[in-house]
């Protein structure tokens, strides 16, 4: 009896022991080599960033459903297609033409446009160079002139002090709120009407500098398959250097320099400058439909409940001059890990070990446009809301981030995981002990930690949908955005340890006997 006793007690251990090892085995598919092969094609330059609304955008979706099916995936959106298009609005102000006297300008190079403005050509023989665009009652440059319909040149930033340090316009050391506020002076001189505003300041160059041919004024929103705006502001802002507008000022003899002493001596009237604008710009929209990419492995006694494994594989794409950001980290690391754990959970399942629940594994389109098509999936869900029992979300898990850069490098950031379920933490952190022994850092976790970085990727859309939600990141560093985050910076060991973290504790969640519950309510 003593000895059955005994047996008794050691089954429990050994069917847990068996347990580890199953999960092991198919952790264990998870390499350096298969991850490296994935990312080293997405991070290609055939693949152009994979850009919203681009043709290398079209590639890696292409490319994920391409695995997904090849893993034994079902296609479940209308029955028959790993494709959920995501309805997008891509609005740009785009710039035809832009020259003076003949001379051409291009358009995120020399300026930038800001406006609604519908697309329109603008023709004039003579520009109107306003100063600083003063209409104060101290100090009111545009008093005895009117610039409806003409285009004008303005200086948009400070004003006139004079030798003692006072201002012409407060008649002491302080700034009046022409040069405090941002907008002021311009939103003042669209209420006169000008045809084209011509706006310098030295900050120009440097915004144009950054932006690097990138228009700063395209945006892509969620549409409703309907192109309908509100024009809010018809006269376009054409931000130009210094340089450029120095070009103009020479043809009379002056400059933003010579300008400005005299103004510190008095108010200066408006100068026309002979100088031939032809310009044909303005806002132009079209509908995008970039895919979210849906791959169901389905669930054996579970299968009802369906835990969602989700990255987003778009990135900043490929800009006119050819430059290109290959998103090795940002996402191409996230992308690939879940290519590697819809493999190796599939594997699982066609060797009779696949999970109890189903998993739903997602790559998600345009989320550098705005976490849009996790939005979109939540607000069009293809299976239903009620039935998801978790999120994970893998955003950007191959670099060693500045934090631990002089440290230790054996770490990964866990996100929310304790937000809307006390068990999720609990799951991951006895993933970690059991399999991998990662240091787990919640330092993002913080309701107060500045970046706020809970609420900017995919798996909050999840969240708010109260859904458990598990936001994994291996943090930020130099090259995030920019097209040095490349293939030969990733730290594959790094990423495969951390692909293994998730890959165990999705496995748990995907076979425990209660779904994940729902507790918290934190920030």
């Amino acid at each position: 009896m003593k000895k059955l006793f005994s047996i008794l007690l050691i089954l429990p251990a050994l069917y847990s022991c068996s347990l580890a090892q199953v999960q092991k085995k198919y952790g264990e598919l998870i390499t350096e080599e298969s991850s490296r092969n994935h990312l080293t094609i997405l991070a290609s330059k055939e693949f152009e960033g994979r850009g919203t609304g681009q043709e290398g955008g079209r590639k890696a979706a292409n490319y994920i459903a391409e695995h997904f099916k090849s893993y034994g995936l079902q296609p479940i959106v209308n029955g028959n297609s790993f494709f959920q298009p995501v309805s997008l609005l891509r609005t740009e102000h785009v710039v035809k033409s832009f020259s003076i006297d003949q001379a051409p300008f291009e358009n995120g190079k020399d300026f930038y446009v800001q406006g609604d403005n519908d697309i329109e050509k603008f023709s004039s023989q003579e520009i109107v160079f306003v100063g600083y665009g003063l209409q104060h009652p101290s100090y009111n440059e545009l008093k005895s002139t009117d610039i409806k319909g003409k285009v004008i040149l303005v200086l948009n930033e400070g004003e006139p002090f004079d030798d003692n340090g006072n201002s012409l316009l407060t008649g002491n050391s302080n700034e009046s709120e022409w040069s405090k506020s941002r907008f002021k002076r311009i939103q003042e001189l669209v209420k006169l009407e000008p045809k084209l505003i011509l706006a310098t300041t030295p900050l120009v160059a440097g915004m144009l500098n950054r932006m690097k041919g990138r228009s700063s004024s395209a945006r892509i929103t969620l549409g409703n398959n309907t192109i309908n705006r509100t024009i809010s502001q018809p006269i376009p802002i054409v931000n130009i250097s210094e340089k450029v507008a120095n070009q103009i000022l020479s043809k009379a003899n002056s400059s933003l320099a010579s300008f400005k002493k005299q103004a510190n001596k008095g108010i200066q009237s408006p100068m026309i400058i002979k100088s031939h604008l032809e310009a044909e710009m303005g806002v132009n929209q079209e509908k995008l439909d970039d895919p979210n990419v849906l791959g169901l492995l389905e669930g054996s006694d579970l299968k009802n409940e369906v835990m969602v494994i989700c990255g987003h594989y778009d990135h900043d794409g490929i800009l006119p001059d050819g430059t290109f950001f290959p998103g090795a980290d940002d996402n191409g690391s996230g992308t690939v890990a879940v290519l590697e754990l819809a493999r190796a959970f599939s594997t699982a399942k066609k060797e009779g070990k696949g999970p109890r629940r189903s998993i739903l594994f997602i790559g998600l389109a345009a989320e550098e446009k705005g976490l849009l098509g996790s939005k979109f999936y939540v607000e069009n869900p293809i299976i239903p809301l009620a039935n998801t029992v978790a999120c994970i979300n893998i955003d950007m898990i191959g670099r060693i981030d500045d934090k631990h850069l002089n440290g230790d490098h054996n770490y990964i950031h866990a996100i929310g995981l304790d937000k809307l379920s006390s068990e999720l933490q609990q799951v991951t952190e006895k993933a970690n002990k059991d399999f991998v022994q990662i240091g787990l850092d919640y330092s993002y976790n913080d309701p107060n930690e500045p970046m706020r970085l809970y609420y900017r990727s995919d798996h909050y859309n999840f969240a708010q949908k109260g859904i458990p939600s598990a936001f994994f990141f291996s943090g930020l560093h130099p090259h995030y955005h920019t097209p040095e985050d490349t293939v030969d910076k990733i730290d594959f060991p790094m990423m495969v340890k951390r692909e293994k973290l998730i890959f165990y504790t999705a496995w748990e969640i995907a076979n425990r006997s209660k779904r994940l519950v729902v507790d918290s309510n934190k920030k």
